[in-house]
């Protein structure tokens, strides 16, 4: 996630060299976000949340993270269903899907408000190496992935791809403060609805250069927002 950064204005430096990732980035929950411990704990009714956790819910694995500015919140509602609420955020990442990350097919519906900044992705991490990586499927009129290098297309899941590849130095990240690379897939045709085959990406990287470590940390199919408002209502499964 990108938590570090409080720049009022989205611009090349700032983005790609992000990591909500204590999340979404962070992503694997259970990590630390910075110098802050997500609590993990277990979830079964429709339950609202505003405080940074993972856990699981009705079968599906969760996380949820924001940083101290705006109002946000996630509902976890049945099976691999949530929803957000953001206003005024400066940076939070929210989201379902597994504990491990897979070379699995991953199919997704439903309705998302970006605001100015905010994007939906399949989003997670590895280790040895130590990689965070996203399959953009829409995004706001920032793209999140604005000034990584180029590595190419792919042409998947119905529609092409731009591969991404930009570093974060001494960053949060699922394994504490570190240096890693983030892997990107965004899709040029936005969508809020349709199937990702995980491993098709997967191996796009590893053909431009970008392999990918254990999937020992969680996907989840996560919104983001930064320094923004708006809304998604997403199912996973």
């Amino acid at each position: 996630m990108r938590r570090e950064d409080n720049s009022p204005t989205p611009d090349a430096t700032r983005r790609p060299l992000l990591s909500r990732r204590g999340l979404i980035g962070t992503g694997a929950m259970g990590l630390i976000a910075g110098t802050m411990m997500l609590r993990p704990g277990t979830a079964s009714a429709q339950e609202t949340i505003t405080t940074n956790q993972t856990g699981t819910h009705d079968g599906f694995y969760f996380s949820f993270w924001t940083d101290t500015e705006g109002t946000v919140s996630m509902t976890l509602n049945p099976g691999g269903g949530y929803s957000t609420q953001w206003s005024g955020t400066n940076n939070f990442v929210a989201g379902k899907g597994w504990s491990n990350g897979s070379a699995r097919t991953v199919n997704y519906s439903g309705t998302v408000d970006h605001g100015s900044n905010g994007y939906l992705a399949l989003y997670g991490w590895t280790s040895n190496p130590l990689v965070e990586y996203y399959i953009v499927e829409s995004h706001g009129p920032y793209n999140p992935s604005t000034g990584a290098e180029n590595r190419g297309s792919l042409d998947a899941d119905d529609g092409t791809y731009t591969l991404l590849h930009s570093m974060r130095y001494d960053a949060p990240s699922v394994e504490g403060t570190a240096t890693f690379p983030q892997y990107w897939s965004v899709r040029q045709s936005h969508r809020t609805s349709g199937t990702i085959d995980t491993g098709v990406h997967f191996d796009a990287w590893a053909s431009a250069g970008m392999t990918l470590g254990s999937f020992d940390y969680y996907m989840i199919m996560a919104t983001e927002g930064y320094q923004s408002s708006g809304s998604s209502d997403i199912t996973v499964s």
